[in-house]
């Protein structure tokens, strides 16, 4: 099931559901258990409280045996957001990091789209297929050195850090030039079938948190796609007071 369809669905129960009835357990029930084949549904379902307790390994195994219909897909990624973030790659790009790359599908694209570039995929757990190039690593805490590639991207991966402060410095720190973002366009309720702690309803949150002041921010098939100008925001840090 593709990112377009599940959109559509999450569209048609967080806008005509009544919310009294969209975020009851009961109501909820059969879709998670649809969603995650029928495991560890009182986990996931109470994903939302017990993450603030999780230590990093518990995190990792977390998400290591997840066993989902989004989860066991080729990519979160919808295709009008795939080819914005390839038309927005500049042509004197060189190095590309994909930071929460999943199986590294978007990797794959941006081979095919534009053989000329080193890349790289970074991820807490390794999934990636195929013999593209993998760091693990936390977002929070990127093992790269500063400004090491031209332009980062990180798409369905904001929604899931607890705290994305520490997670979007990293992304800037790391990135050179570019900064591309994905993230659902979707309100909070409680049970949502996607392990999410953030919610970005309209674009001007997801520009308040990246701070960015030239980023650009637009909705493709329900998801934000942002474009951040990290270049700018480097050449600032080293001006003068």
């Amino acid at each position: 099931m593709n990112r377009s369809v599940t959109n559509a669905i999450r569209y048609v129960l967080d806008e005509w559901v009544p919310p009294a009835i969209r975020d009851s357990a009961w109501f909820m029930f059969p879709f998670f258990w649809l969603a995650y084949n029928g495991q560890n549904i009182r986990q996931v379902m109470n994903f939302k409280r017990l993450v603030y307790a999780f230590s990093e390994d518990e995190y990792r195994e977390f998400y290591a045996g997840l066993n989902t219909i989004s989860r066991n897909r080729a990519t979160d990624l919808n295709e009008p957001s795939i080819r914005a973030m390839l038309q927005s790659i500049p042509s004197d790009t060189r190095t590309l990091l994909d930071v929460g790359c999943g199986r590294g599908y978007f990797l794959e694209r941006v081979k095919e789209a534009r053989a000329d570039l080193s890349v790289m995929g970074c991820d807490v757990v390794d999934k990636v297929e195929g013999k593209l190039p993998l760091t693990l690593g936390r977002i929070e805490a990127l093992p790269f050195p500063d400004q090491s590639f031209d332009v980062v991207t990180c798409s369905h991966t904001l929604e899931h850090i607890i705290d994305p402060s520490d997670a979007i410095r990293e992304l800037k720190r790391v990135a050179r030039r570019l900064l591309f973002i994905v993230v659902p366009c979707q309100r909070y309720y409680f049970y949502t079938l996607d392990e999410h702690v953030n919610f970005y309803p309209q674009k001007e949150i997801l520009e308040a948190q990246i701070g960015l002041p030239a980023a650009t921010c637009e909705k493709l098939n329900g998801d934000w796609f942002l474009k951040g100008d990290v270049q700018a925001l480097h050449q600032q840090q080293l001006l003068p007071p």
